[in-house]
Formats: structure tokens, C-alpha cells, sequence
């Protein structure tokens, strides 16, 4: 099944640990190239920093980290690891210190590291790329949020709800489970909710 996980949108963070502030930054690449413009624009907005440390992951199977002269391991393998958990690619992390004047150890440097790249891609979210069904249920008002907890736990994503005399969802469904969420629906609602579709594509949708 060719489905990936990437940055849904620019994400940042700002932590700050014994008087070190940690900066972090989330970018969604297509490339090597680009991950490496991107670091190389941290570095110059940030040059006045103690550290610029970096990681990224593309596609292409490409993992590359720094700990731009941190004690070794304390900053880029902690930083990829936070894109590796949470099964993300195309991706690219700048975790830029301003030191405080207090030294934290490597297993502190090591957890603000983690935490300043766990936090920057909580702010961007995270969109799946994969093959969509583009599908719409009508259902009455009182149905409406059950239909969408049945099609969610099926990974189908309500895109829209339009109200009218009855209300219309409209969802995006991975597209091999199609024919489950439309049985799921009719099941759920004794047969009231039938599911029609209306196209599909391939695209990143935020989960």
C-alpha cells in the first residue's frame, strides 16, 4: 500500500530548559536538496546561536543528523528518532540553542533535543498521503456525529458538513476500506445512511 506520513504544515516550538532556549522548526521536503536549503536558512537567521542542530528523512530513504557541536548523540539521533516514532518522512527538524550560561548534562541536552522536535511537530500535525475515496453520507441531524465516529474508526476523515434540511458529510476514505465504511454506515443506521461516491485522488490529508 503506497501511504506516508508528512508535516501537515510548518510547525515551531520554543522551550526552555536552565536558562537555554531551544527553538525548534518543522518543515515538510520533497528532497535532500531541499532539507538542506532549509537548514542552511536556519543557520543564517539563527547565526548568532550556539547550536543549529539538525535532522531530516525523505523518501528517497535518505536520514541525515548533526549535533553541530553538541556532545555527540545528545541532539540530531534523539531529534530523528522523534520523526522515526511517529513514522514521518519528507521531513526536516532545526533545534537552534541559545546558551544560558548553565550546562545541562547530556541527558538534559538530550531530553530538550527530544522535546523541542516532539514539539514542533505537534504544531505542524501530521497529514497521511495516500489514495482517497471522496464520498458523501446524508443523514439527519440527530445521526450526523455518530456517522462520523463510525466512519473515523474506520480511518475515513470528514472533510465537510454542509446543513441543510438534512445534513451532508462529506469524507475522504482510504481507499481499499470503501466498501467497509459504506456497509459500516448502512449497518450503523439501520439502513438509513447510504454512502455515495464522488471521485478520489491522491493527496495529503491532516489526521
Amino acid at each position: 500500500m503506497n501511504e506516508y506520513r508528512i508535516p501537515a504544515s510548518p510547525g515551531e516550538s520554543e522551550l526552555t530548559e536552565k536558562r537555554s532556549r531551544f527553538l525548534g522548526h518543522v518543515r515538510m521536503v520533497e528532497s535532500e536538496e531541499e532539507a538542506k536549503a532549509f537548514i542552511a536558512e536556519m543557520k543564517r537567521k539563527y547565526y548568532d546561536a550556539r547550536h543549529n542542530c539538525w535532522c531530516y528523512a525523505v523518501r528517497s530513504g535518505a536520514e541525515r543528523y548533526s549535533d553541530d557541536g553538541e556532545p555527540q548523540g545528545s541532539a540530531g539521533i534523539p531529534m530523528l528518532e522523534v520523526l522515526r516514532r511517529r513514522g514521518v518522512t519528507n521531513a526536516v527538524c532545526v533545534v537552534t540553542r541559545y546558551f544560558g550560561g548553565v550546562l545541562l548534562g547530556t541527558g538534559g541536552l538530550l531530553r530538550a533535543y527530544t522535546q523541542s522536535t516532539a514539539d514542533a511537530l505537534d504544531a505542524a500535525g501530521v497529514a497521511v498521503v495516500r489514495a482517497w475515496t471522496e464520498a458523501e453520507a446524508r443523514c439527519s441531524y440527530a445521526q450526523a456525529e455518530r456517522m462520523k465516529t463510525e466512519a473515523a474508526a474506520l480511518g475515513a476523515v470528514t472533510e465537510d458538513v454542509v446543513y441543510g434540511a438534512d445534513v451532508t458529510l462529506k469524507l475522504l476514505i482510504p481507499q481499499e476500506k470503501t466498501e467497509a465504511v459504506k456497509a459500516r454506515l448502512f449497518d450503523a443506521s439501520a439502513g438509513s445512511v447510504r454512502l455515495a461516491v464522488t471521485g478520489g485522488s491522491f493527496r495529503a490529508v491532516p489526521v
